[in-house]
């Protein structure tokens, strides 16, 4: 199976990163955002990927072309002009990399990636973690048998909230987790199906696509209540920054 990761947004809320590079590569603990996901979907035995390039996509070819190089231990002979690879540790991954323009919508970038996914296959953000299990949505995705399958998460609170009774304050709780709700956190799985129903470059994934699914009653929602952190702002990668700098890191799951 194939995961298709959308990476070419222009991620205009880090614009404190992102006016350097596509927000996937962002690095947390040295490495881009979008490696980490990567090595994730690895872990389950997902090692295909159609990467969606728009916003400095040369930085995401260029890092991958490099890969074996800056992964391995190479021998340089100046006088003869050779590079030997001595000791590789490069990943077991398949990696295609399509420029689907700087402007596209989520949509239409999944749909410019259409000729190459041929049977059911995986999609997400580049900018978002999480330790959810690839296995276990997949599982649920082909028991439930229809066309999308999103994976359906309750982010960290942002804010403390008060248990009140009249005007006397009860407890107080430190930022609970989403609020009783859930919002679609990425780590999708998906029928073919789902080409017939974008139209172009102007179509919005979550807007048009999968609200017709839901419409349709296409679309299912694997709760996971493990970790998951979205990368949006400066705020979030140097959050993602100081878990990764603890040593206790959820998403680490390779």
């Amino acid at each position: 199976m194939k995961a298709v990761i959308l990476a070419g947004g222009l991620g205009t809320r880090i614009s404190e990163e992102s006016h350097l590079r596509p927000k996937p590569m962002i690095e947390i603990g040295g490495m881009p955002i979008l490696w980490h996901i990567m090595k994730h979907y690895s872990t389950f035995g997902v090692k295909e990927f159609v990467i969606c390039l728009g916003y400095k996509g040369y930085m995401v070819k260029e890092f991958f072309a490099n890969y074996h190089l800056h992964s391995s231990d190479i021998t340089i002979d100046l006088q003869k002009n050779e590079i030997s690879i001595t000791n590789s540790t490069t990943e077991p991954w398949k990696v295609t990399l399509v420029e689907t323009g700087e402007n596209t919508m989520t949509g239409g970038r999944i749909k410019k990636i259409q000729k190459y996914i041929d049977e059911t296959f995986c999609f997400t953000y580049g900018d978002g973690l999480s330790n959810v299990n690839i296995s276990s949505l997949i599982q649920f995705h082909n028991q439930k048998k229809k066309t999308v399958t999103l994976t359906a998460v309750q982010p960290p609170g942002k804010f403390g909230s008060l248990l009140l009774e009249d005007s006397s304050v009860q407890s107080f709780v430190e930022k609970p987790k989403g609020d009783n709700s859930w919002i679609n956190g990425g780590f999708c799985v998906s029928e073919t199906d789902i080409f017939d129903l974008i139209e172009d470059d102007s179509t919005i994934l979550e807007k048009q696509t999968l609200s017709t699914l839901a419409k349709q009653n296409q679309l299912n929602a694997f709760k996971h209540d493990g970790f998951w952190q979205s990368m949006d702002t400066l705020r979030d990668k140097n959050y993602l920054e100081s878990i990764w700098a603890s040593g206790k890191i959820p998403w680490k799951t390779w």
